[in-house]
């Protein structure tokens, strides 16, 4: 039987990367530190995945077992029959991962396995299972690196589903939203391309992953920081205010133009997108906190992320901003005192004033045009 080692055994793991797994005929080991997680997995042996969504559904997943990813364990698994290893962790956690991933091929190596392994970091991250190989590698020696490249695929790839907050009497069970999307990078994958239900595999990921971040993120953030602003708790809550949900679909009509001029994309199937999209945002069983949604203001306005890029990037096609411009500005008056960017932004702003922090966070230049403007809806919003 097909193996697979699903590192992250929380919500996104069970719900979404290890149930399709497992559908697809893997048995999956799930790995992680929670042992409570580890012995529930192995005591139950199955759970039931729920989508809960305007069509509900379930089903349940059996063909599983768990083992510690804080030992010798996970390191022991990889180095057996292994043919798939998914993490599904944060990226601050990959760089932990990659020493028992890295002491695994090792011992691949050592015993002269010549079967093909891939690795697929299922974060939400940029080009994750690049930044997950880099930080392998440098566990491993110049000839272990060799064996590595010969016998180990790193695959990029771009995940999308959301998993609302829910309680069942099995504490294992997950529940999820309808929308699912794994797309995984063809070029770092070794050996046959398998057949995973739910997963496409796709020549060049950076379309996909742009797509995501002008639509998905750049409508989730905008969403979240006009929400905060008007004293709305939740993402369904925000998007049904007549003044934020029309401003939200619009800027993300706005990215979507930039992103048919870069990438080429059919003006009629990426609208289409959009539409599923800003639907999500309205699935009343998707608790979605605004200030979760919100949280780390100055990772988000960083140049390559999801409120500048997209409003670079259509502005540079001398397209319509009008509302994209909304999501910087709404970002910078961003205020919670729990979130560590929030007030390190809100403390930059008080010292330095907000054009420097425009300038610090987001790579733009007075000079530029999209600063300027940036800055007027900044002042309106406090009106």
């Amino acid at each position: 039987m097909k193996q697979a080692i699903m590192i992250g055994a929380g919500n996104i793991g069970r719900g979404f990367i290890g149930a399709l797994l497992e559908k697809s005929g893997y048995h999956v080991t799930f790995a992680d530190v929670a042992e409570n997680l580890i012995s529930a997995i192995n005591e139950r042996k199955s759970y039931t995945v729920h989508i809960q969504d305007r069509e509900c559904a379930e089903w349940t997943v059996t063909n599983i077992s768990g083992i510690s990813s804080a030992n010798q364990e996970l390191v022991d698994a990889i180095a057996g029959d292994c043919e798939l290893i998914t993490t599904a962790v944060g990226l601050r956690i990959l760089p932990i991962v990659a020493k028992p991933i890295a002491a695994g091929i090792q011992a691949r190596k050592t015993v002269g396995s010549t079967q093909l392994l891939n690795i697929v970091a299922c974060e939400n991250a940029v080009r994750g299972t690049s930044q997950l190989r880099d930080a392998v590698f440098t566990h491993l020696s110049e000839e272990e690196i060799a064996y590595a490249k010969e016998y180990v695929g790193f695959a990029d790839c771009a995940v999308d589903r959301i998993v609302p907050k829910a309680s069942f009497e099995n504490p294992l069970d997950v529940a999820v939203e309808q929308y699912t999307e794994w797309d995984v990078e063809k070029g770092g994958w070794k050996g046959e391309l398998p057949g995973i239900e739910g997963c496409s595999f796709v020549d060049d990921l950076s379309a996909y992953i742009e797509r995501k971040l002008f639509t998905l993120n750049s409508g989730h953030a905008i969403c979240a920081y006009l929400g905060a602003l008007r004293g709305h708790r939740t993402i369904v809550e925000s998007i049904a205010d007549p003044a934020i949900g029309n401003l939200v679909y619009k800027a993300m009509c706005e990215s979507g133009e930039g992103l048919i001029r870069k990438f080429g994309f059919d003006p009629e199937a990426h609208h289409a997108y959009i539409d599923r999209i800003f639907a999500r945002f309205q699935n009343p069983f998707l608790e979605d906190e605004t200030l979760r949604v919100a949280r780390e203001p100055i990772r988000k306005l960083a140049p390559t992320d999801r409120l500048i890029k997209p409003l670079v990037t259509a502005f540079g096609f001398g397209l319509g901003v009008d509302h994209l411009i909304f999501g910087a500005a709404a970002a910078l008056r961003f205020q919670c005192p729990e979130d560590e960017q929030s007030v390190e932004l809100m403390k930059k702003i008080e010292s330095e004033g907000v054009e420097k922090a425009l300038e610090e966070y987001t790579g733009l230049k007075p000079e530029d045009a999209l600063f300027v403007r940036i800055l007027d809806v900044y002042r309106a919003l406090a009106l």
